[in-house]
């Protein structure tokens, strides 16, 4: 299993849209949106390389040196399966959750 945490969702939005969007305090919104993003690149990748399996967007967990913390309110955001005998579906994974 995988643990991917991305830091930098604001200044990423930031620079791939206009610089007065980087400004405002949408921290969670620009974190949906790339997560979004990433989800989707990840398992098109994954699944040319011949792998099969799931990606999951959770909240409420974090990793503190060698310890996993589930806080209160812990729930999968979003479940993608990937790879051979997997449905392709065009779903808008950009928008906000």
């Amino acid at each position: 299993m995988l643990l991917v945490e991305i830091t930098n969702s604001t200044e990423m939005v930031a620079s791939k849209t206009h610089k007065l969007f980087g400004k405002t305090p949408f921290e969670t919104i620009d974190k949906s949106i790339v997560e979004a993003q990433v989800i989707k690149q990840m398992s098109e990748d994954l699944a040319t390389w011949g792998l099969e399996g799931s990606i999951s967007i959770v909240k409420g967990i974090e990793v503190q040196e060698d310890t996993i913390v589930m806080r209160k309110g812990f729930a999968v955001k979003q479940r993608k399966e990937f790879g051979k005998g997997v449905k392709k579906t065009e779903t808008e994974y950009s928008k906000p959750r």
